[in-house]
């Protein structure tokens, strides 16, 4: 199965919500609502590539996709709907620019145009003991190849409301676009 313009993709793990946590042992349920789109699935993993696509992501790649892709709705009538990415079984096509990261050999991987940037404290020290993230201010993580200006690791100033939250490896990280970021440190 090929799509000209499309990724092919399936969950990890089959599932399309990522709303069960393990505390001590026990699982527990975080959030039962289809419409919480906080415990959406967002890992995919890439089973067959666009066929006019030239980009780095390759089949087999784990990749985190956008919080409406695994997603069911309901409609105007009440029925549960799956979204407009579905094709069947657990299967789902997804644009090129809803792909955000992509795991290779371990290590994470953005394809341009998009960056992940780590939140970082204030540096109010009258906040800091509540802690308060600094605002518009943090260290970029993963970077594109088309950003050659900054390195991994730097602190960089961005746009506001250009954060898009995502939970990687169990930690709160901002994607954005190339064009968000405005200055570095």
């Amino acid at each position: 199965m090929e799509s000209p313009y499309c990724f092919i993709v399936k969950p990890v793990d089959g599932r399309r919500y990522d709303n069960i946590r393990s505390y001590e042992g026990k699982e527990f349920i975080i959030s039962t609502s289809q419409e919480d789109h906080t415990v959406s699935n967002r890992f995919a993993e890439i089973i067959s590539r666009p066929t006019y696509y030239k980009g780095p992501i390759r089949v087999g790649d784990i990749v985190v996709v956008h919080h409406n892709v695994f997603r069911y709705y309901y409609d105007m009538k009440g029925n549960q709907k799956s979204s407009w990415h579905y094709v069947m079984d657990d299967i789902f096509i997804v644009e090129p620019d809803q792909v955000y990261l992509y795991l290779r050999e371990g290590v994470w991987n953005a394809p341009s145009p998009f960056c992940f940037v780590r939140p970082i404290d204030s540096e109010d020290h009258m906040f800091t003991q509540l802690g308060t993230l600094e605002q518009l201010w943090g260290q970029l993580v993963f970077k594109n190849n088309d950003i050659d200006y900054i390195s991994n690791g730097d602190i960089i100033s961005f746009t506001p409301d250009s954060e898009y939250e995502f939970k990687i490896g169990g930690e709160t990280l901002y994607r954005m676009y190339n064009r968000n970021i405005c200055l570095k440190k």
